[in-house]
């Protein structure tokens, strides 16, 4: 990044009516999550069940082998990560009066966390469970503190995490707020993400405009017209505009 770069995004959220932020797993790397794609990502190790991370978190898996799904998702999708500065950015913003949508692929909850109030999940979040059996809400403590397979108090069902596992589809409402918010919008931020996974990494098409910038530790090959592409941490960047300073 540069110092002209830096300004162009700067003045681009600043001028802005309606932001949307597109994020994806490297949004949460800066707070010490591991991202999925990276060649030291998730998806480009073994699991120590001697399966690779996208069959466990599949609903094939879940439904077939549900014991060794939960000792999985608690030891590596279940965290006590922090916001780091590009969640607390976005939750100044909105804050300060801006109109921010945050739109993540991430389960993990830090952009609430920092503040944020507008934030649609994708593919729901570790802190939503329910009961399968009664349909009751649990926090992520009914996973977090139990053993095998957590159950239901009140009636005894099985609980699943609220979050959108391969080989399931997305939620219909989500997606729609996603899209009007898209559409909506006069500037686009995406982050984070290889814009690889379907269908979240299509929603970009679903914005109108040309004011897009991305923000990633990689340059990503789009085919849509590209305002300004920035290589490096989201966080740190963030933090180079001194955005809060003026």
């Amino acid at each position: 990044m540069n110092k002209e770069e830096l300004f162009e995004l700067k003045e681009a959220i600043k001028n802005a009516k309606r932001i949307v932020f597109f994020g994806g797993a490297g949004v949460s790397t800066e707070s010490g999550i591991k991202d999925f794609r990276s060649k030291d990502g998730l998806y480009n190790l073994q699991s120590k069940y001697g399966l690779p991370y996208e069959t466990m978190l599949s609903h094939s898996y879940f439904r077939a082998h549900t014991d060794t799904f939960y000792d999985f998702y608690r030891e590596f999708m279940i965290t006590d990560a922090k916001p780091n500065y590009a969640h607390e950015f976005l939750a100044k913003l909105e804050k300060q009066g801006k109109n921010v949508t945050v739109i993540t692929q991430n389960i993990d909850g830090l952009h609430q966390m920092a503040g944020s109030k507008n934030v649609i999940e994708l593919h729901g979040s570790i802190h939503r469970n329910y009961c399968e059996r009664c349909g009751r809400l649990y926090d992520v403590n009914i996973v977090k503190n139990s053993t095998g397979v957590p159950t239901c108090p009140i009636c005894g069902g099985e609980i699943k995490p609220d979050v959108v596992l391969y080989e399931e589809p997305l939620d219909e409402r989500t997606v729609t707020k996603a899209m009007i918010a898209l559409q909506e919008a006069d500037l686009l931020i995406v982050a984070g993400t290889s814009l690889k996974v379907y269908p979240a990494a299509m929603y970009i098409n679903y914005f109108y405009g040309d004011n897009i910038f991305i923000i990633n530790k990689e340059k990503l090959d789009v085919y849509r017209k590209i305002k300004l592409q920035i290589s490096g941490k989201i966080g740190e960047i963030f933090k180079s505009l001194n955005y809060f300073d003026e």
